[in-house]
């Protein structure tokens, strides 16, 4: 029962928020956020926990302020995805306005394949549909499989009508599916700044140790795509900013574990400074450092690196 309402009040919000003009649905979600920012429930407590590593030197009012301009960012993004299969060409084209693409429209004009790393910031379903829609370029992604079935078709569905190639996050069959990708010189763009599985790599994040997916850094290893960083964030217009960063490039000596470990921290670090500078923007509501999350079992060979290639939690 609890599943069939989840998945009937995002089909409510799929197609009621689309028809509403654009004021209007911004300010739903203002509204929206600021309600569930005041009930203080179990996200926006948890919200406030990891902005208060982002931001150990605020004070406990100033930590609430923030936490409700990342609740108000959060459900931009939901009022935005809801409305994004109706936006046009030219709306989707002009409402994000990423720095140094060059070095994404480079990497595909090389053909070796790319691969976008990025976190829980801004909207990455509107940077897909950026990269479809003003780069004409198609990508394969990632998804967590989601409960009921049906949300979870809502979702693939939803993305591949972006022009976004959508895999199941379970299964171990995705990291050689993403491998093919690129080696035919193809674009990967992976949510990866939280471990699904329980063969991530462990980094320095924010002076606290957490865990990150091995499999950018892997599958840029195993075929030579460029691995590029992004975040993502948004100002006070309508249309949303982002970052390119460098390419993370392979080590020169070591194994691949010392390799995966290297290019896995640039990443950690690449979304820090990020994040840092746009905290409101990083929508990670779930636990995410070491010391909040029970402890894992060991690592499970090449199938959990599969899984964990990396993914988004929606």
């Amino acid at each position: 029962m609890k599943e069939r309402l989840t998945d009937g009040l995002y089909g409510l919000g799929w197609s009621a928020v689309r028809t509403l003009p654009e004021p209007a649905a911004r300010a739903l979600g203002r509204g929206i956020a600021d309600a569930a920012w005041r009930q203080r429930g179990k996200g926006v407590r948890r919200l406030e926990a990891n902005l208060a590593r982002v931001r150990p030197g605020l004070d406990e009012a100033g930590l609430r302020e923030l936490s409700r301009a990342g609740m108000r960012s959060y459900l931009r993004y939901w009022m935005e995805s809801f409305r994004l299969p109706a936006w046009s060409k030219d709306r989707i084209r002009g409402g994000f306005d990423p720095r140094d693409v060059h070095y994404l429209t480079g990497g595909l004009a090389a053909g070796g394949g790319v691969i976008l790393a990025l976190p829980h910031m801004g909207n990455y379903d509107l940077a897909g549909a950026w990269v479809t829609t003003k780069l004409e370029t198609p990508f394969t992604t990632v998804a967590e499989r989601l409960k009921p079935e049906t949300l979870y078709d809502r979702f693939v569905a939803y993305r591949e009508g972006l022009g976004m190639e959508v895999l199941p996050h379970t299964g171990g069959s995705a990291f050689g599916t993403l491998a093919r990708r690129l080696r035919a010189g193809g674009l990967v763009c992976l949510v990866a700044d939280r471990d699904l599985s329980a063969n991530g790599v462990e980094v320095e994040f924010f002076g606290e140790k957490t865990r990150m997916p091995a499999g950018p850094a892997i599958l840029a290893q195993q075929t030579g795509a460029l691995l590029l960083p992004v975040t993502l964030w948004y100002d006070d217009s309508p249309v949303m900013q982002g970052r390119v960063h460098p390419p993370v490039d392979v080590p020169a000596t070591g194994d691949r574990p010392y390799r995966t470990a290297v290019m896995t921290q640039a990443l950690a670090d690449a979304y820090a400074s990020g994040i840092a500078e746009h905290p409101e923007d990083w929508h990670m509501l779930q636990r995410l450092w070491l010391a909040d999350l029970p402890p894992r079992p060991p690592a499970q060979g090449a199938a959990g690196a599969a899984e964990g290639s990396g993914t988004e939690k929606v």
